[in-house]
């Protein structure tokens, strides 16, 4: 599979050209329920983005070939006439953004329990086939980190023009992955920008759903994409959850000591969080989301 050559200036520096590839590129973004996606904060963000720009359905994967149905059963849904059996798999959707007229392609499904290397494969070329250059895999695990707190997301690429217009870095993680990880692995070498996105949720609250982590992965695409995402009820989820979090903790005295000690590092270590580019930074997205830019 070779790169659009195109889709390149020679005229641009690798910042410029990622400035470029981010904001003008259709973009594929992918999350796979099971192990990448803790508190199901990740295929959480990819349903609401697809909700958002009112994705329809323009392929799937079928499953038969990559799915262990005992592990991942059908569902028998609807009733009378309408009674059907939902196949676990991996749909592929698409919109055109009404902010830059780019498509956005999301695909979300189940981790594939076989042949992964032939999954990615079909799924890089569905991904050619609607024009994508850029690859955004979402994932979520669990971490120490205080649910009182903002989640943690970070990005990472092996793209060097991508890191010096981000100002992040390839990831540095050694260890056994999921789909994600052959995904970020496999599709540069297949011509595609990849950037991984991945949220941490608390290690103690591992149930789903997580509506703050899928706000926090929401929040980065949206600042990744420079496109505005409506937030419907996420917010009003997310701070529900968090004072539901901080109930059941405060009843226990041991959670509660504990999350007072994953608080206290948190604040030591991400006082940049608060810092004047960091609240720059969300009123932009804020104004984005309202249709207006932050010029005006």
């Amino acid at each position: 599979m070779e790169r659009d050559e195109g889709h390149l200036d020679a005229s641009r520096g690798d910042e410029e050209d990622a400035v470029w590839a981010l904001s003008h590129d259709t973009v594929l973004i992918a999350a796979f329920s099971g192990w990448n996606d803790a508190g199901g904060a990740a295929t959480g963000a990819t349903e609401h983005i697809a909700e958002v720009f009112g994705c329809d359905v323009v392929a799937d994967i079928d499953p038969d070939e990559f799915v262990d149905f005992q592990v991942n059963r059908p569902v028998v849904d609807g009733v009378g006439v309408d009674r059907r059996l939902v196949w676990p798999g991996t749909q592929i959707s698409m919109a055109y953004s009404w902010n830059s007229q780019r498509r956005i392609v999301v695909a979300h499904g189940v981790e594939p329990s076989f042949r992964w290397r032939s999954f990615t494969a079909e799924l890089l070329t569905v991904a050619e086939s609607f024009g994508v250059k850029t690859i955004i895999v979402v994932g979520a695990l669990l971490g120490d980190t205080p649910h009182s707190r903002p989640i943690p997301v970070q990005v990472s690429t092996s793209d060097a023009g991508v890191q010096e217009f981000l100002g992040t870095g390839d990831s540095e993680y050694e260890g056994p992955t999921g789909i994600v990880g052959v995904i970020s692995q496999i599709a540069p070498d297949a011509g595609f920008t990849v950037l991984s996105v991945w949220g941490a949720v608390p290690h103690y609250v591992p149930s789903s759903p997580s509506p703050k982590a899928t706000a926090a992965l929401v929040s980065k695409i949206e600042e990744l994409l420079g496109e505005p995402i409506t937030r419907y009820d996420l917010d009003d989820e997310a701070k529900a959850w968090e004072d539901g979090v901080s109930e059941l903790a405060e009843s226990d005295p041991q959670i509660a000591q504990y999350v007072r000690e994953l608080e206290e590092v948190r604040d030591a270590t991400q006082l940049p969080n608060a810092s004047g580019e960091a609240i720059a930074r969300e009123f932009e997205q804020y104004l984005r989301r309202r249709g207006q830019s932050p010029a005006d």
